[in-house]
């Protein structure tokens, strides 16, 4: 943050983990090989279970976004394309499946809040997050997941727009490829965000 020192104050703060799934995070995933590359250059996982950890513990609220669809995908148009025609063409993140489940490492606990109804890339767009980081009264909302310049730019983006202080993990972020992942927080991320490693952001709580 430049020559800003950080500040947070847990009550008003909210860590939202976005598609935390095994199709993602586990080998046997559908994309999983897609990402597992970016995931094992910034230690992702590992960085998010242990800054959750902290951040659980300091107060924040913490949040898991997952991404579901019902069988035969009928939420999505008749011919998706783009990122989504992949999810559709491996048959992934179909609800009530081992791959549609948060990873073991950050299963939701006590407290933690789920937002349901993802239907796509922006985590504002089909939930009612919005609604729920409103009614507890947070204005910082921290960021990590998948993909980094998809679903966690997509989210990021929104929540720059509406007027929430943003942070981005950068170590708690992996993209299918090193290029995209590097791109995205150099050139995207300090457009609409804080980008910063989890330490340093742990540091602040």
């Amino acid at each position: 943050m430049s020559d800003e020192t950080l500040t947070l104050d847990p009550a008003k703060t909210a860590l939202v983990l976005i598609e935390y799934q095994n199709e993602f995070t586990t080998d046997g995933g559908v994309l999983h090989g897609a990402v597992a590359e970016v995931m094992d250059s910034t230690g992702m996982l590992d960085n998010t279970k242990a800054f959750v950890e902290k951040a659980r513990a300091a107060g924040v609220t913490i949040m898991h976004a997952p991404i579901t669809f019902a069988p035969g995908y009928a939420e999505l148009t008749r011919h998706p394309y783009g990122i989504l025609a992949g999810v559709v063409g491996g048959n992934a993140f179909v609800k009530g499946t081992w791959g549609a489940a948060i990873v073991d490492d950050l299963t939701p606990a006590e407290g933690d809040i789920l937002i349901e109804g993802k239907r796509g890339l922006d985590t504002f767009a089909s939930t009612n997050l919005d609604f729920i980081l409103r009614s507890k009264g947070i204005d910082t909302v921290i960021l990590g997941g998948f993909l980094t310049n998809c679903c966690v730019e997509s989210t990021m983006r929104s929540a720059y727009e509406n007027g929430y202080r943003v942070i981005t993990l950068t170590d708690c972020l992996a993209a299918t490829s090193q290029a995209e992942h590097d791109n995205a927080i150099a050139f995207d991320y300090p457009m609409f965000s804080h980008p910063l490693s989890s330490g340093e952001v742990a540091a602040a709580l």
